[in-house]
């Protein structure tokens, strides 16, 4: 598996409405950034988090920007646009994932909220 696989996970288990299926893609000492900045620790905090996520109902779309692998470690990116009837919003993220022994991926941290999709880099 392409740890790239992992947006077309989440993707679908938040469109799906699935919290198990979004906490399954996450280390169990993994962190989650909230859109405060602080992070929730575990996937007991991470699925209460996601529980809260879903319950508007929206969809989201994911796009890969970038996925580059070091060993069993990964850097990854990608641009997500949530809808619902209010309306839409998205980020560009910022996730670190580890190869698990079976070879799937999953996060060990996972930052949603890393930047605007139109932000300027920093230099």
């Amino acid at each position: 598996m392409d740890p790239s696989a992992l947006h077309g996970l989440v993707e679908q288990g938040f469109n799906d409405g699935d919290v198990e299926a979004l906490v399954r893609l996450y280390e169990p000492g993994a962190r989650m950034v909230r859109d405060d900045g602080t992070a929730a620790v575990g996937t007991d905090e991470i699925r209460a988090l996601l529980t809260g996520l879903l319950e508007p109902g929206g969809r989201i779309g994911v796009v890969t920007r970038y996925a580059v692998e070091a060993g069993d470690l990964a850097l990854l990116s990608n641009v997500w646009t949530y809808e619902d009837d209010g309306g839409s919003f998205s980020s560009v993220t910022a996730e670190v994932a580890r190869r698990q022994d079976d070879g799937s991926w999953r996060y060990v941290i996972d930052n949603p909220y890393a930047a605007a999709p139109d932000a300027p880099a920093e230099p």
